[in-house]
């Protein structure tokens, strides 16, 4: 009997060729594990391809809750933003699906793991910590280290050879990623960091130019620092990450061109949609300025750039991520109310924000005098506070003397 090996199937370019591959340079029965992560693809369809290019089963798995539950919204508590723009969405992803793809080789009895990602990106990364993490004992299999092919051109010229048919063509050679918190766009035309994005490359948001000519108002209702509702209304988390990306994608709201540094070494450019995410981080950011004092608002800004290399990193199963999370949990308890946001043409505003637990006093930031305020102590703060420049200040006027 054949050994196995389950692979993280999406049926794109690169593991559509690697069934064929394995079977051919291992010959492993690929047993092609298909995550649902709100990619929006035929599902039905992508099993079919992966039996008719050599799979011996395809399990599939319904991540979307799990995937919003478990990894977005930690993510968004956490203010995890990766290089001030990027918002995670193919780094959030990987850990859900290995993990997934573990449960799968190991229920199934496979001996190895195997990916799609390439020798020069993160992904590898992501995937092969994770399954460090959770399953050590198996061996992992990544092509891209070990095939003779080079490019995305040899790859089609193999699905040619082998009859696979693909999406990419050599017209139209990007990489795409898409779930339900994003979609990546990389190649092509964007492998010049001097291009801009062709008008086509983009297929979720609408342009500013296409974008209605009148302004939307969406509001964001959040208990415990999580999103639960839109306009009043309560949803379910996948009903209302899909709902807000509707919302934002047809006012061009979500749109980001970043040059980043990969974990490995090296920059890269891409472009992200990330629609109803873009609204969700304002609005819960929005709400922090309100239920959250000073020193833990600002202590948390370094915890959330620090979560943002651990996610993008692919160091999710670890104890300091899950240490985070319950710095962060405490941090999020008063985290409860609503922002209003207008979407126009691209752009985003705050109307009004609001929470039972808002520190905001009207009293004490007017310019309204009244009791809970003395004028007079500011004397005393601003004395105390200056002690050591005024020290400093004196010695170094000390020393010019003497030197005169």
């Amino acid at each position: 009997m054949a050994k196995k090996v389950a692979l993280a199937y999406s049926g794109g370019l690169d593991t559509s060729i690697i069934i064929p591959w394995l079977n051919e340079n291992y010959g492993l029965d690929v047993i092609a594990v298909i995550a649902d992560v709100g990619q929006g693809e035929d599902i039905d369809a992508v099993i079919a391809k992966a039996y008719d290019t050599g799979a011996k089963k395809a399990v599939v798995r319904d991540l979307r809750e799990e995937f919003v539950k478990d990894y977005i919204f930690p993510t968004v508590k956490a203010g995890a933003i990766y290089e001030n723009k990027y918002l995670l969405g193919t780094s959030i992803a990987r850990p859900v699906i290995a993990k997934a793809q573990i449960e799968v080789a190991l229920e199934e009895g496979a001996e190895f793991v195997a990916h799609g990602c390439t020798g020069k990106g993160n992904d590898q990364v992501r995937f092969e910590h994770a399954y460090q993490a959770l399953a050590p004992e198996l061996k992992v299999i990544a092509p891209w280290r070990e095939w003779t092919l080079k490019s995305r051109e040899d790859c089609l010229d193999y699905a040619e050879a082998h009859g696979i048919p693909v999406a990419a063509s050599r017209a139209k050679i990007y990489s795409r990623d898409r779930n339900l918190w994003h979609l990546s766009h990389e190649g092509g035309e964007l492998e010049d960091a001097g291009s801009a994005p062709l008008p086509t490359t983009w297929v979720w948001t609408k342009s500013p130019q296409e974008a209605p000519d009148r302004e939307e108002v969406v509001e964001i209702g959040f208990e415990k620092g999580v999103p639960v509702s839109v306009d009043g209304m309560k949803l379910d988390p996948v009903q209302l990450i899909d709902l807000l990306n509707e919302i934002a994608a047809r006012n061009g709201v979500g749109r980001i061109d970043l040059v980043e540094n990969r974990f490995v070494g090296m920059k890269s450019r891409g472009i992200y949609e990330t629609p109803g995410g873009t609204l969700i981080v304002l609005a819960h950011h929005e709400i922090e300025t309100l239920a959250l004092d000073r020193d833990v608002l600002h202590y948390k800004q370094h915890v959330g750039l620090r979560y943002a290399d651990i996610v993008y990193n692919g160091l999710w199963f670890t104890p300091l991520r899950e240490a985070f999370d319950a710095f962060v949990d405490n941090t999020q308890q008063n985290v409860t109310g609503s922002v209003k946001l207008a979407l126009y043409k691209g752009n985003v505003s705050v109307v009004s924000r609001k929470s039972e637990f808002s520190l905001f006093s009207n009293e004490l930031s007017s310019f309204t005098m009244g009791d809970s305020y003395d004028q007079k102590d500011a004397k005393g703060f601003i004395q105390i506070l200056g002690l050591p420049a005024r020290t400093r200040a004196r010695l170094l006027a000390q020393k010019k003397e003497a030197v005169k």
